[in-house]
């Protein structure tokens, strides 16, 4: 007899083409497959997981999206606008980070896991929904060295 998994993977689709995203990969964490079933950010409110999300937001993405997400090249990601709505909900701004964008945002596949994906997503998120926290991860970013 053939057991059906308890749930089926979500579908991503990219945020401009609408094409099927291949979220097949190497990376398969924990919490990557949780989210690839749910769409929900299983590291949104963790302090340890805010702050490495900003190590690689640092590194990967304050080149356009500026150092606090205020903006420069790309859009900023600190306010409350967001060029595309769906980017509101986690599955929306993965799809975005991971497909693409339109403009200069390439698609992140192959470049950042989608375990480092939804560390920087709970960074971006944390802007918005724990200000304190989002400063936090920043200061134990500058300080590391102090």
């Amino acid at each position: 007899m053939f057991l059906a998994s308890a749930q089926a993977e979500l579908e991503f689709r990219g945020t401009v083409s609408g094409d099927v995203l291949d979220t097949s990969g190497e990376d398969d964490t924990p919490q990557v497959l949780e989210f690839r079933n749910t769409g929900k950010n299983p590291y949104n409110g963790d302090q340890e997981a805010l702050n490495k999300g900003y190590v690689i937001f640092a590194t990967a993405c304050s080149g356009c999206h500026g150092h606090l997400a205020e903006g420069k090249l790309g859009p900023a990601l600190a306010d409350d606008y967001w060029t595309y709505p769906t980017n509101l909900e986690d599955k929306g701004l993965f799809e975005t980070i991971f497909g693409g964008a339109a403009g200069m945002m390439g698609p992140q596949q192959g470049l950042l896991t989608q375990d480092e994906i939804l560390h920087i997503m709970s960074w971006v998120r944390a802007l918005h929904t724990a200000p304190e926290k989002a400063k936090k991860a920043v200061d134990t970013f500058e300080h590391k060295d102090s």
